[in-house]
This record gives C-alpha cells, sequence and structure tokens, in this order.
C-alpha cells in the first residue's frame, strides 16, 4: 500500500527518485489523483513553506522540495486533468520591465504550483502591455508582480495602473527585496508579500 506520509516526506527533503515511485505507485493502487495531491505533495511543501518562513530551512532546500514536487506532478498532472480535478485558483507571475532577475519569482512560483494553484510564468523583463495582454489571454484571478531593483519599482506601478485601466478582473500582488507594504498601498497593489510562503498565503486570501 503506497503511504502518502512517506511522499510528504519525500518533497520535504526532496528526495526526488521516492517522490516519483511513491507517486507511480499510490495510481498503480487506485488512488485519487486528488488525495495524492492534497495529502502528499501539498502537505509536504505546506511544511517546506512553514520552515521557511521560520527560518528553520532556506531556500535551496526549498528548490530541491520543489523538485521533487515537479517530477511528481508530471507523472500526476495527466490523471488530475482526466479526473476533472480543478487547480485551487489562476496565478501568473513574472519581473517587471528592466528587471532580469528570477530567483524570488520563480521561488513564489514553485511555492504557487505547490499549493495547487495553476501558475503561468511570464519570465523577467515583462512589460506592462505584455502583463495585460498576457492577464487577458489566459483569465488568472491573481496577478504577481515582483522587482528587485529600486529602479524598476515605477514599473510595478505602471503595470497595476495599465491593469486596472484595461478592465481585466484580477487582484494585484507584488514582493522583492526592495518592495514594503507600504509601497504597495501607494501604487493600489492589492497586497505585499515579504517571502515566498507569505506570497501563497496572500494568494489564497486574495481568491475569496
Amino acid at each position: 500500500m503506497a503511504d502518502l506520509k512517506v511522499l510528504c516526506d519525500a518533497i520535504i527533503k526532496g528526495d526526488q527518485k521516492t517522490a516519483v515511485d511513491v507517486t507511480k505507485a499510490a495510481l498503480n493502487e487506485g488512488m485519487e489523483p486528488s488525495e495524492i495531491l492534497n495529502d502528499g505533495l501539498i502537505a509536504g511543501m505546506n511544511v517546506v513553506g512553514v520552515r521557511f518562513k521560520a527560518n528553520e530551512v532556506y531556500i535551496p532546500e526549498v528548490l530541491i522540495a520543489a523538485r521533487a514536487m515537479k517530477m511528481a506532478m508530471e507523472i500526476l498532472e495527466p490523471k488530475l486533468i482526466e479526473a476533472g480535478v480543478k487547480p485551487l485558483g489562476k496565478a501568473m507571475i513574472g519581473t517587471v520591465q528592466g528587471d532580469l532577475h528570477d530567483i524570488g519569482k520563480n521561488l513564489v512560483a514553485m511555492m504557487l504550483k505547490g499549493a495547487g494553484f495553476e501558475v503561468v510564468d511570464l519570465g523577467v523583463d515583462v512589460s506592462p502591455d505584455k502583463f495585460v495582454a498576457m492577464a487577458k489571454e489566459n483569465s488568472p484571478q491573481v496577478v504577481g508582480l515582483s522587482a528587485l531593483l529600486t529602479t524598476t519599482m515605477p514599473a510595478m506601478e505602471k503595470t497595476i495602473v495599465a491593469l486596472k485601466e484595461s478592465g481585466v478582473p484580477v487582484k494585484t500582488m507584488i514582493g522583492g527585496a526592495p518592495v514594503t507594504q507600504a509601497y504597495a498601498d501607494k501604487i493600489g497593489a492589492h497586497g505585499y508579500a515579504p517571502d515566498a510562503a507569505s506570497a501563497v498565503d496572500l494568494a489564497k486570501t486574495l481568491l475569496n
């Protein structure tokens, strides 16, 4: 009998082989894909998120856990689609125009996937117009903007203004080293997150 506790632990430790093996075994035994996702993969990433927030683990450990999750998800995803399991929500994310930093953004994208979101990652140096065009095309509920340079923070404001003017019904959240809650309030973002684990909590809050 495939043990989802073992799967959860494999994600926490970043043990790709065990994560993949247990996921395959659970599916072969006829376990519900949603059960494997929630009690195995998401449960594991939740623990990683809590530990990351508490400074008990750091970015390398989170990346290793997210990689194990990704490998298991590649096996599970087709089955989830077949079973009609809907993602928690859809989030679109990108680093704003003029900024080429992506570690923070990638971490948030991984943690969102780990929490059950469908994620559209636009990459780096994304113009306000591209954010608007892709929001119209993908219909996300939440749009995350990242910036690591103080010089690119104004691009966040331009993007938020462009999204509002476009009339696309999205909630916006911002993050990155120089960004603060005060800045989020000033430019009219719906929220600010200081780290990747908090970004997941915020995205869930914005869905409601």
